[in-house]
């Protein structure tokens, strides 16, 4: 039976729900959750297998380890293939996206870059608001790893879909300028980014004199 190596996020109800079924379909698996900034598990240093399935992985997986993988590496990236990189809800709620979706990919260095393999679409609505579009989103993906990993297990080779990512990924930088409001933005400017922001502890904040101030 493969051998695979299961890389997720700590204490994420859906991705726990993922390894579990990882491990009762495949009889050698190595799994690991961590946190952004988490240091990649030293024991994957020693990893030689047949999969490596990234599920709301915090890491970005090296190319030496990629290619440790002798069937495939896939990501199952929480947007669709028009909004790679990070920040991929937000941007989807800035733009007024009419729907949004999950994306399963073969994993290449380059973040979000690597050949789709399914996707799943849903619709997006006015009342959404980055929590729910969040919430939606893990329902859809975990869906979507279902239906690939059990591709996989009744013994499919995963291939291309012939789908593109439609851009080049979101950076960090991208991301927290959409955060950043100012005093010359008209009224809807700033509900734009207030919707596509808003969530959480998290504000979007408003920058006067070099100073930023967060929204209450």
């Amino acid at each position: 039976m493969a051998r695979v190596l299961f890389l997720g996020k700590n204490n994420d109800p859906s991705c726990q729900a993922a390894e579990a079924f990882v491990k009762s379909n495949f009889s050698e698996v190595e799994s690991f959750s961590g946190e952004w900034g988490d240091p990649l598990p030293p024991s994957t240093q020693d990893w030689h297998g047949d999969y490596i399935i990234s599920y709301l992985s915090r890491w970005v997986i090296p190319g030496w380890l990629i290619e440790r993988a002798s069937r495939a590496a896939i990501n199952f990236h929480p947007a669709s293939p028009s909004y790679p990189g990070i920040g991929c809800i937000n941007f989807a709620l800035y733009d007024g996206a009419a729907e949004y979706g999950s994306t399963c990919h073969f994993i290449a260095p380059k973040v979000d870059t690597g050949g789709i393999i399914q996707t799943t679409m849903f619709p997006v609505f006015p009342s959404d608001d980055v929590a729910s579009l969040l919430s939606r989103t893990y329902a859809y993906q975990l869906c979507l790893f279902y239906d690939v990993m059990g591709r996989v297990v009744s013994g499919e080779t995963l291939t291309t879909s012939g789908e593109s990512w439609t851009r080049p990924p979101f950076t960090r930088k991208e991301f927290n300028q959409l955060s950043v409001i100012t005093p010359d933005m008209d009224t809807a400017e700033v509900a734009r980014r207030v919707r596509a922001t808003k969530f959480g502890i998290w504000r979007p904040g408003v920058v006067i004199g070099g100073m930023r101030f967060e929204l209450a």
